[in-house]
């Protein structure tokens, strides 16, 4: 079966500097594909990307981002607009500043409904409350006449995750949605995620820096570092058997709940060199 989402050979610049060096990378209908990696490994850039979020002065050199067999990279602004909200959506990082202050939650749910999905203002607000209900915000009529600022964090997060899922997506790019929040809340967020993805049926893309999280709540991964794939395959096969010495290090270095008191081991800054200077390399070898 195609692959939802299929980057292939993704390279990026940004005022020059190489940010992604060929990134190979599929999403399947259906599934969670986990993306992680140490910050500045290039992750949220990947999403971005797919999204057409990333900076003015990032140059795409070359590749191929197709959705549901149509390459999003090439295609125009408006013909790409078509796609957002509606088949693809996004759960921004900080859900903090991620809704508008000064606008009350239900035209911020509404407005997207009314413009991805032609609905009218009734219809809008009707899907708006069962997405509420679908997070398990308690009092969802309340809740949209509040503004971002009367809603705790979590509750803010479970508002972005409802918006999210509102025009039933097929992919949603989940952009370290739990990265803001406490431990217990976060738990909350990513067994409401798995059960409306379930129920939906929607492909994720979440990208992250926690291994725990891929581990409870995707069923691929890959691993970036530098602006490159180097590891990818199910998520039981990549944990028991880690191909790459990066994913590895990773591993060693993450804490383990089943194992209290055990010393981690920093990831060997002579791999770090060396895959950078592998980086370097395939830099080289682009100019």
């Amino acid at each position: 079966m195609n692959p939802l989402l299929s980057i292939r050979d993704l390279a990026l610049r940004i005022g020059g500097q190489p940010i992604l060096r060929g990134v190979h990378l599929d999403v399947h209908a259906g599934q969670v594909a986990g993306l992680v990696g140490e910050s500045g490994a290039g992750k949220s850039m990947v999403g971005r990307v797919v999204l057409r979020l990333q900076p003015e002065d990032a140059h795409v050199d070359r590749g191929e981002v197709a959705f549901d067999g149509r390459d999003l990279l090439w295609m125009s602004e408006r013909e790409h607009a078509t796609f957002l909200g509606r088949d693809i959506a996004l759960i921004p990082q900080n859900p903090m500043t991620a809704l508008n202050p000064v606008a009350r939650i239900a035209p911020q749910m509404t407005d997207v409904l009314r413009m991805h999905m032609g609905m009218d203002r009734d219809d809008a607000l009707a899907r708006a409350l069962e997405s509420l209900h679908d997070v398990q915000i308690r009092d969802p009529e309340r809740v949209l006449r509040q503004f971002p600022h009367e809603l705790s964090g979590g509750m803010r997060q479970r508002v972005l995750i409802a918006i999210a899922f509102a025009c039933r997506p097929k992919l949603i790019i989940a952009d370290e949605p739990t990265t803001a929040l406490d431990v217990t809340v976060q738990k909350q967020v990513l067994r409401l995620l798995k059960r409306l993805q379930r129920a939906y049926g929607t492909a994720i893309l979440f990208i992250t820096h926690d291994l725990g999280v891929v581990a409870k709540l995707c069923d691929t991964m890959s691993v970036i570092h530098a602006g490159r794939i180097v590891e990818a395959g199910p998520v039981a096969q990549v944990f028991l058997a880690p191909a790459h010495a990066y994913t590895r290090a990773l591993l060693a270095a993450t804490p383990r709940y089943d194992r209290p008191g055990e010393a981690l081991q920093p990831i060997p800054a002579a791999l770090t060199e060396q895959l950078w200077n592998e980086a370097r390399t395939l830099d080289t070898g682009a100019a």
